[in-house]
Parts: C-alpha cells; structure tokens; sequence
C-alpha cells in the first residue's frame, strides 16, 4: 500500500493539531484549576455539577432567609421582654391603687402613670426593624399597626404573617400579628369574667374567680347574676335560662371574705353587701392589653364609683394583666422555638453546603499532580511528532541517487 504525500501530510498535521489542542487544554486546566470547563469534557459530571450548584444556591439562600427570620424574632423577642416590664409595672401600679384608704387624688395620679405606661406599650407595639418594616403588622410591614386616641388603641395591620423558607422541608412564621400578640387575649380569668353593678350601695367587691369542675362549667356556661335580698342572704340565676343555680348565705361580720360557688366555679366577695345589690359572673371574651389598662385609667379617674366598686374593677384589671402576661410569654416560647429551629436548620444547611462543594470540586477541580504529569507527556509527544515530521519530510528519492 503507497501512501501519497499530501496523505501523509495530511495525517501528521492532524496528528499534530490534536495534540495541541491536547496540551491547550491541560494548560488551561492548569491555569483555571478547572478540570470541567464545559459539558463537552464530561457530559455525566457536568449534569452533576450543574445539580450540585443548584442544590447549592438553594441552601445558601435558606440560611439567607434563615438570617433575616432570626433577626426580625430576636426584635421581636426584644419587645416582648419590653411588654412584659411594662405590664408588670402596670400592675404595680393597680396593686397600689387598690387601697380604699386613697383619695381621688391620689388614684388620679396614679392614672396619669398608667396613661404614660399605655403610650409606653402602643409604642413597643409599633416597633420597627432596621428597614423600616413593622414588627407586629404581619402582611402589611410598612402600615403602622397601631394607632392611639385617647386611651383606645386601634389595630390596623395584617390578619396574617410572611412565611419563610428555612430548608427544603420547613417554613416558620417570621413574626406574629400585633392582633395576635396584644389584642385578641381572653378576658377575666381566662374563662369566665365577674362584675359588680353599677347600683350597688355595700362595700362587698367580687374577685375573679376559679374553676373547679371544668366540665361541669363548659356544660352549664351561661350569663349568672348573683343577687343580694339582704346583707347575707343570696340567689345565683343563671340570666340565660332564668333557672336558680344556688342560694345561700353569707357571713355578714366585717371585712369577712365569703366563697359562692355553683355550676363548676367560686367566686369571692369580700366586705358586706346591701339589700338589692347585684354582680355577675359570664363566659370570659377576648380583650386588648390596650383595652385593660384603658379600663384601669377610667376607674381610676371616675369620681362615681364606690370604693367597692373601684375595687371589683381593679381586681378584673389585675386579673387580665396576670392573663396577658402569661399570653405573651407563651408567645415568647414560640418566637425561641422559631429561633432555635432556625438555627439548627442553618447548622444543617451549612455542613450540606460543604458537602455540595467538595463533591463538585472533586467533579470538576483539577488534580494538579495528574494534569501536571499529563502536560509533560503531551509536550514530549508533540515534540516528538513535530520532529518526526521534520524528518520525514526531508526524505526524498533524489537523496539516494548517485
């Protein structure tokens, strides 16, 4: 078989321009440190690498998220700790307020802190982060969520909080809704609220009463009075059903405390009723933290009500204080359980992200010591095709003609 010589030309170029290209490629991946420049050099590893970064990203922007969450609970943890000082500060101030041996004066004093203290909370209430984003207004971050007119407050933010994404499988609230938080807390003792008529002319006042048969108050739960035909005789009607629920009698020796109980509940008078006074007994609704110590103020600052009935509502104001204390440390519970889920979920997310990235510079890295050892060999090769060429080309049939 003759080879012509443009055949052979032909080849060895080729042969040649592949072991440049050969070497180009090693040097590149030498300088880059890149073994896979693109999916030509290993489709199979390039498609891992491409699922590797975007596993990657997706993590990076989960601790992203994660960051921004932790952030806004920890303000938000910050100004409930500041809610709480502030309610029981409040209370300090009502529990100093119940003592019939003060003057109008001196409880309207005491209102004019409790006014300070209520501005105090509507602006913790009205937080905001470092972006200016409110706290409590859930959805509608940039709405102020409270506002003041007097001594009502008003809630004009979202129903519902922003969720976020802190791994493949997790979402966590980033906050809590201010009606959540200060507004919607039940009223009373949490199930059943007292009151003392307006009418009432005795000294007795009503505390806030216990439960002691669950189920037999959420079977009976109805509206009672609790009504007074002398100074210790008593009928409790059930206003719903008009049926009797107990009677009984009193002690009427001064400053004496008495027990009522029926339908699963006690409640307490203490000092001496008059003929025809009354008080009820209802199921507990919701109230604001705003509203209770609103309602502190105006008792405080009423000249017509009697020492009794300063003191009836005083116990209801403390009552729902103790209530929305303990409302917003179950709210604190939950905001250092979101924390610490973030947390762990970035503690996870970050070794992922290690593992993403040593499995893709293992795919795609260049193992300088094998690439190293290649680019040798390939520049011996190509030197010595390149030199063969230069030989072969030299040989010609007039060479060994004499």
């Amino acid at each position: 078989m003759t080879i012509s010589t443009l055949s052979f030309q032909t080849n060895a170029v080729n042969q040649m321009d592949a072991l440049q290209r050969a070497l180009s490629k090693t040097q590149t991946e030498l300088s880059t440190g890149l073994a896979l420049q693109n999916a030509a050099d290993n489709p199979v590893a390039m498609a891992q690498v491409n699922e590797l970064n975007v596993q990657l990203s997706a993590s990076q922007q989960y601790v992203t998220n994660g960051n921004l969450a932790s952030t806004n609970l920890k303000l938000e943890a910050q100004a409930l700790t500041d809610a709480t000082n502030l309610l029981q500060s409040a209370r300090d101030v009502a529990i100093e307020a119940n003592n019939s041996s003060l003057n109008a004066s001196d409880r309207q004093n005491l209102a004019t802190q409790l006014e300070q203290q209520l501005q105090q909370l509507v602006a913790i209430a009205n937080r905001q982060d470092s972006e200016g984003n409110y706290l409590f207004s859930g959805y509608a971050a940039g709405t102020q969520p409270f506002a003041q007119s007097g001594n009502s407050v008003s809630y004009a933010g979202a129903s519902e909080v922003s969720q976020v994404q802190i791994s493949a499988e997790q979402r966590i609230s980033a906050g809590d809704t201010g009606s959540s938080v200060f507004m919607n807390i039940p009223a009373g003792n949490g199930t059943f609220t007292t009151g003392a008529s307006s009418g009432n002319t005795g000294t007795a006042s009503i505390g806030p009463g216990t439960v002691t048969d669950p189920a037999q108050w959420a079977s009976a739960a109805g509206t009672y009075a609790i009504s007074f035909s002398s100074a210790t005789q008593y009928t409790v009607t059930n206003t719903s059903t008009g049926a009797t629920a107990a009677s009984g009698t009193i002690s009427s020796t001064s400053g004496a405390t008495n027990t009522i109980s029926f339908d699963g509940i006690q409640v307490t008078l203490s000092g001496t009723p008059n003929t025809g006074d009354s008080f009820s007994v209802a199921p507990a609704g919701t109230a604001s933290m705003f509203a209770t110590i609103s309602g502190l103020i105006s008792t405080l600052n009423s000249t017509a009500l009697s020492s009794a009935q300063i003191a009836t509502q005083l116990n209801q104001g403390l009552e729902q204080i103790d209530g929305a204390i303990n409302h917003i440390d179950d709210v604190q519970a939950s905001v250092g359980a979101r924390i610490n889920a973030v947390t762990a979920s970035q503690t996870t997310s970050q070794s992922e992200q290690t593992d993403y990235q040593s499995t893709v510079a293992q795919l795609s890295n260049t193992d300088y010591a094998q690439a190293s050892t290649q680019l040798s060999t390939e520049e011996l090769a190509l030197q010595a095709a390149q030199e063969s060429y230069a030989s072969m080309e030299k040989l010609s049939l007039f060479n060994y003609i004499s």
